[in-house]
C-alpha cells in the first residue's frame, strides 16, 4: 500500500470521505466534515468512480515522472558506480575521473546506494572460558589521576583545568589499580599502589595468588599484555615459577585477548572511579572495595 508520507486523509479516511458523498452529502460539505478542501473531496470522488468503486482507487499514484529525459543511461550510472567500487573514491575525485558533475555523481551513488563507504567488517567474536577456576588469570593495571577537588566530570566547567594546571597543587600523580580476574568464575583482586613497578607488581601477585588460594582456586596460568612491567620482571618470573604457574602473553596491539580484565576496569571506572562525586582521591581510594 503506497500513501503520501504528507497526506491529509489515510484509506480509511478516504473510503468514508467517498461513502459520504455516495450517501447524499455534496462534495463540499463532505470536506467541511473531513476538513480537507472541496478540490481534494472532487478528486477523490472521481478516482473511486473512476476505479470502479474499489478502495485500492484511493491509494496514491506514484509522483516520479513518467519520463527523464535528462536522466543518465544505465551504462553511464554503472561506469560511475565501477569507479566507486574499484577506487573507493569520493564523488568529486570520481567525478574528475569520469567526466561527470559533482552533483551528477553523488546523485547516481546515492540512487545506487554507493553514496557512503561500507563499514569494515569486525572480525567475529571469539569468547571462551577455561573450564576450571585457576585454569587462567588475567592480570593488568590501569591508572586514576589524583585530584584535591573536584574536577570538570562533576563540576562540568573544563576551564578551570586549564588555568590551573601548571600549580604544584595539581599535579599530584596518579594512583595505579592492579586488577586480577579469574577467566571462570570471574573473582577479582584488587590493589591501589602508588607505581606500576616490578617490585610492586611482584608483591601485588603475590598476595593475590594467596588470596585465591583462600577461595579454592590454585592458579595454573597467568595472561598479561607485554607491559615492561610483566614481561621484564624477573622477580614476577621466579614467583610464577615457584608456584608452577605458566605466564602467557597477549598478541601485540590485541588487548582484545586479556578482555576480562580489561573489561572488568571498565566496570571500575563506570561504577566507582567516575560513577560517584568524591571531594578528592582519597575519599575515592577509600571507597573502592576490596
Amino acid at each position: 500500500m503506497y500513501l503520501h508520507a504528507n497526506a491529509k486523509l489515510g484509506l480509511a479516511g478516504r473510503v468514508a470521505l467517498v461513502a459520504a458523498i455516495d450517501g447524499g452529502l455534496s462534495q463540499r460539505a463532505a470536506a467541511g466534515v473531513f476538513s480537507v478542501s472541496p478540490a481534494t473531496a472532487h478528486r477523490w470522488w472521481h478516482r473511486w468512480l473512476a476505479g470502479g468503486r474499489r478502495p485500492e482507487s484511493l491509494l496514491d499514484h506514484s509522483s516520479r515522472p513518467k519520463r527523464s529525459p535528462r536522466l543518465l543511461a544505465a551504462e553511464l550510472q554503472e561506469r560511475i558506480c565501477d569507479c566507486r567500487r574499484k577506487t573507493g573514491w569520493g564523488p568529486r575525485l570520481v567525478a574528475g575521473a569520469t567526466g561527470f558533475a559533482h552533483s551528477t555523481v553523488w546523485k547516481v551513488l546515492r540512487r545506487h546506494g554507493l553514496s557512503r563507504r561500507p563499514r569494515v567488517a569486525r572480525e567475529p567474536a571469539h569468547s571462551y572460558e577455561w573450564p576450571c577456576p585457576g585454569d587462567l588469570l588475567h592480570m593488568d593495571v590501569s591508572r586514576y589521576a589524583r585530584f584535591e577537588r573536584p574536577g570538570h566530570r562533576v563540576t562540568g566547567d573544563r576551564s578551570e583545568r586549564s588555568r590551573n594546571w601548571m600549580r604544584p597543587e595539581t599535579r599530584v600523580g596518579y594512583d595505579y589499580a592492579h586488577a586480577i580476574v579469574d577467566d571462570h568464575s570471574r573473582l577479582a583482586y584488587v590493589e591501589l599502589h602508588d607505581d606500576e613497578r616490578a617490585a610492586t607488581v611482584t608483591g601485588f601477585a603475590a598476595r593475590a595468588l594467596a588470596f585465591f588460594a583462600e577461595h579454592g582456586i590454585l592458579a595454573k596460568r597467568l595472561m598479561t599484555d607485554n607491559a615492561f612491567c610483566y614481561v621484564k620482571n624477573r622477580s614476577l618470573h621466579e614467583l610464577l615459577a615457584h608456584h608452577r604457574i605458566r605466564h602467557l602473553t597477549t598478541r601485540p596491539y590485541r588487548p582484545r585477548t586479556n578482555g576480562k580484565v580489561e573489561r572488568f576496569h571498565q566496570t571500575m571506572a563506570r561504577e566507582w572511579a567516575y560513577g560517584l562525586a568524591y571531594r578528592s582521591h582519597r575519599q575515592r581510594n577509600s571507597a573502592l572495595p576490596h
